[in-house]
């Protein structure tokens, strides 16, 4: 199992911390989901095959997120 850093800008609230971590949940390889709502900074537990690109592209249609990927 891997862990992934991504940072989220546009979180305003609790809300959008369940949201994103209940979407990512749904996501193939993704094991758990960790977004801090005050930073945006968000820590993934995921298998190595987990397409990361796919991820972010999943968070950004949610709304007026921009994902930026740690790696």
């Amino acid at each position: 199992m891997q862990k992934t850093t991504i940072h989220i800008k546009g979180l305003h609230c609790p809300a959008c911390k369940t949201l994103i971590e209940d979407v990512c949940s749904e996501i193939e390889g993704v094991h758990s989901t960790n977004v801090d709502s005050k930073t945006g900074e968000t820590v993934i537990e995921h298998d190595e095959s987990l397409d990361l690109e796919n991820l972010k592209k999943e968070i950004e249609s949610l709304g007026e997120y921009k994902v930026t990927i740690n790696n």
